[in-house]
């Protein structure tokens, strides 16, 4: 008898299965336990086919290394790697020397208990040259049509059609029975599948093509219904299929060393692995199957979901009808809704929603309390806490889409006052006007007005708010190092950043929707201001006392910006007041500051300045070259606002030097401590009526001049002045950590350092050397590390005692 020989192909991507096929070609996705591929190669074996080529594309390495040459699955396997996708035929023309006899060809991500004898007795007895397995299927839209005649010759066959061009509800199983010859019609390396190329060159030569119906189990697991249905099939018991399990009582299957708590509720039919523990309390419902080594935390509830191995649900959790990937981690109260898939070593932390029929990435994390009701696919995370340190960002069309711009505007409106008036403003780039109208319209949907001043700066957009007494603003920008990221800034009714506590509100309102909208007759018109640099400018002017002064020196200055908008404005202003302003291209910008230093020392400038792309902070460079950290200028601004007696007291964050004490007892000032975040700090300054400050921390442009005003009435060098601030060591240094580390190497820093330690903001440690502040990041899993000394030497040593402190603490916690 003639040997048979099979091939299983198995090159595709499974893209319709994603997020399950990510990580995993699609032959590997687990029925049970087991690849799906591997319940193939068990057929094949049960019906004495034991010489096999395996077509391979997409991760090709995890198929060759789970099944190597086939010895422990009872086979001999051979390999035939695609470099680039050749249709089902050119894959298997690849193996064309190994294929001498009659073959089997079948789908590697096919489900399937054919009697696959009786098919090779109907091809023989037909004398076909290609026999086609066909099912009778009542939805046929993903699959061939075919149309045999009484004798069981194909006539007629159509490629997945559209409900116009259904013919049949017999469809193409994928499963072929071939002779050798039939691959002559291609050459090796030539594109071509067998349903669209091959089979019709067959029947239009005449080549006797026969179709083989089947009533036996067969399932492509192309989509998560057809997945989730093959599970159910198997644990209904329709298909006669060898477990990796046994089966203790009738409809239920425990693995070896698998650990069942008291109280634990186990409803068949289901499906549990081996060592994976159940606690206690916890009900298991039927058609549900857990992997290997999976831990299901005390009083959770399973049902209809598929589990995969190494999946960790905490306590008191709910999984309905979901897929949950390889080494997920549920943590405590988490509910995932209906066709919802988790991928590989994605992590949902406590009291998290995944709503139905969302589909999350691999390696995403989803943070406490969050309701997901999008695909996670590119983003990094799925927050609550849609703000971060200063503002909201995330890549554009990727994290920051039009419509969760569209919803916050909306929520932002909502909570702050539907019916109130807004400012909104953007940078330069396309990206930020696109989310900029993204928000009008959901602010517009409250019954909200908005004055839109087109292209401006953060301080403009500022300076709008209160001009125009709004209950808020919005001002939208591209961040200065990565142009696919966008920043939305909300302002509240004194330009300044909104609250945390506003922060909050608005993110609940956003994550469920608590919207107030507006019926279509009161939604109102856009109001649009093209010149409002003018009145910016103009009321720059106003706050300077020495205007016919800096007209009669006219400063030579050199100035340069990431946005162009920026230094724009920046250049009419101070031309405006007296100054000759040349401009310097940002191209350069890894080597700017370096650049313009020397440019301003060799062309002789007065002064050199770099303002951030939001207009809001500067770096200045004196007529030296000297640049002036951040700081450095912040000391400068104080010691000029205490000299010429515009200041009395200045607000810091937590965080800064506290040299600025010293300077303040000599001006008679007095300083005040906020948190670091900038909402506080501003705040404080507006509170407080420190507009001087407001002005050189939180205007860029209006900064310049102020500066310029003391500069030339006092008749001062800014070199000179520089020569007065006091001598200080600060250092700054990030220690990389894990989130959940954060409050573990807090308390024992408290713990260790009771006697000399403020707990104001993180940790601030006092020692006879100087001080030390261990603060978690709020966006990033890090530490900030802040550190000032007596001396440069005290410095240093305390930043390498903290550093190797912590790293001991996180060392011992992993």
């Amino acid at each position: 008898m003639i040997k048979i020989k099979a091939v299983i192909m198995s090159g595709g991507q499974g893209s319709r299965l994603r997020p399950l096929t990510c990580h995993i070609p699609k032959p590997m996705v687990p029925i049970l336990n087991k690849p799906v591929m591997e319940y193939t190669v068990e057929l094949l074996k049960y019906h004495n086919i034991k010489d096999i080529a395996v077509t391979l594309h997409y991760l090709p390495t995890m198929i060759t290394e789970y099944f190597g040459n086939g010895e422990d699955f009872g086979v001999d396997m051979d390999y035939y790697i695609e470099e680039t996708p050749l249709g089902t035929g050119g894959s298997v023309k690849n193996a064309e020397d190994f294929l001498d006899s009659t073959f089997i060809v079948v789908s590697g991500d096919a489900f399937t208990n054919i009697d696959l004898n009786k098919a090779l007795d109907f091809h023989r007895n037909k004398n076909s040259k290609a026999t086609l397995i066909l099912k009778k299927e009542p939805i046929p839209l993903e699959y061939g049509v075919v149309i045999t005649d009484e004798d069981g010759r194909i006539t007629r066959f159509l490629e997945k059609p559209s409900w116009g061009e259904v013919f049949s509800d017999t469809i193409n199983t994928g499963i072929y029975i071939l002779e050798p010859e039939v691959l002559n019609y291609y050459k090796k390396g030539e594109k071509f599948d067998f349903s669209k190329d091959l089979f019709p060159r067959l029947l239009g030569d005449d080549i006797p093509i026969y179709g083989y119906i089947t009533d036996e189990y067969w399932c492509d697991i192309g989509d998560l219904n057809s997945y989730i249905k093959t599970h159910e099939d198997l644990l209904n018991k329709e298909i006669n299929m060898k477990f990796k399990s046994r089966e203790i009582k009738d409809g239920i299957w425990i693995g070896e060393g698998t650990s069942i708590g008291s109280g634990v509720n186990l409803i068949p039919p289901i499906y549990i692995g081996e060592n994976s523990i159940v606690e206690e309390n916890t009900t298991i419902e039927p058609y549900s199957v857990i992997g290997d080594n999976c831990h299901i935390g005390k009083n959770s509830s399973i049902k209809r979901s598929i589990l995969w191995n190494k999946v960790f649900v905490s306590a008191n959790s709910q999984i309905r009808k979901g897929v949950i990937c390889d080494s997920v981690k549920i943590k405590d109260g988490v509910k995932v809704y209906e066709e919802a898939v988790i991928g590989t070593n994605s992590k949902v932390s406590s009291r998290a929603t995944i709503n139905p029929n969302v589909k999350i990435w691999p390696h995403k994390i989803i943070e406490q309390g969050s309701i997901v009701k999008e695909n996670l696919v590119w983003g990094s995370k799925v927050s609550k806490n849609i703000f971060g340190y200063r503002d909201i960002s995330g890549d554009a069309n990727i994290d920051i889409t039009p419509e969760f711009s569209s919803r916050l505007g909306t929520a932002f409106a909502s909570v702050v006052k539907e019916d109130g008036l807004f400012i909104i403003s953007s940078d330069e780039h396309n990206s930020s006007s696109l989310i900029k109208n993204c928000l009008i319209s959901g602010i517009l949907s409250t019954g909200s007005k908005i004055i839109d001043i087109d292209k401006a700066s953060l301080p403009m957009c500022r300076f709008a708010v209160k001009h125009f007494q709004a209950n808020g603003g919005i001002q939208v920008r591209v961040d200065s190092l990565d142009e696919n990221k966008i920043h939305i800034e909300l302002l509240n009714s004194n330009g300044g950043n909104i609250s945390r506590n506003l922060e909050r509100k608005i993110e609940n309102a956003f994550t469920i929707e608590d919207f107030k909208r507006c019926s279509g007759e009161r939604v109102k018109d856009i109001v649009k201001i093209y010149n409002f640099s003018s009145i910016y400018i103009e009321e720059g002017r106003k706050i300077l006392k020495n205007i016919s002064k800096i007209k009669r020196k006219s400063p030579n200055i050199l100035i340069s910006s990431k946005s162009d908008n920026v230094k724009y404005l920046a250049k009419e202003f101070l031309e405006s007041i007296g100054c000759s302003v040349e401009m310097k291209d940002y191209s350069y910008v890894k080597d700017l500051i370096k650049i313009m230093s020397k440019e301003v020392k060799k062309e002789k400038f007065d002064l050199g300045i770099i303002i951030s792309e939001d207009g809001e902070n500067l770096v200045l460079i004196d007529s030296s070259g000297k640049v002036l950290r951040e700081e450095e200028f912040s000391l400068l601004s104080f010691l000029i606002g205490f000299k010429s007696k515009e200041i009395e007291e200045v607000v810091i964050p937590y965080n800064f030097p506290r040299v600025i004490e010293d300077m303040a007892e000599k001006f008679n000032g007095k300083v005040h401590m906020t948190k670091t975040n900038i909402s506080d700090m501003m705040a404080e300054i507006i509170n407080r009526d420190c507009l001087y400050q407001y002005i050189l921390n939180f205007d860029g442009i209006w900064a310049i001049g102020k500066i310029l005003d003391f500069l030339i009435g006092e008749n001062i060098s800014l070199n000179n002045l520089i020569e007065e601030l006091p001598k200080y060591y600060y250092l700054e240094k990030q220690i990389p950590c894990r989130w959940e580390d954060k409050g573990e190497v807090l308390r024992k820093l408290i713990e260790e350092n009771s006697e000399s330690i403020e707990t104001f903001e993180g940790a601030r440690i006092i020692d006879d050397r100087g001080w030390v502040l261990v603060l978690p990041d709020n966006e990033k899993p890090i530490f900030n590390l802040y550190v000032e000394g007596f001396s440069e030497e005290y410095a240093e040593e305390l930043s390498n005692f903290y550093n190797e402190k912590i790293q001991k603490i996180l060392e011992h916690s992993t």
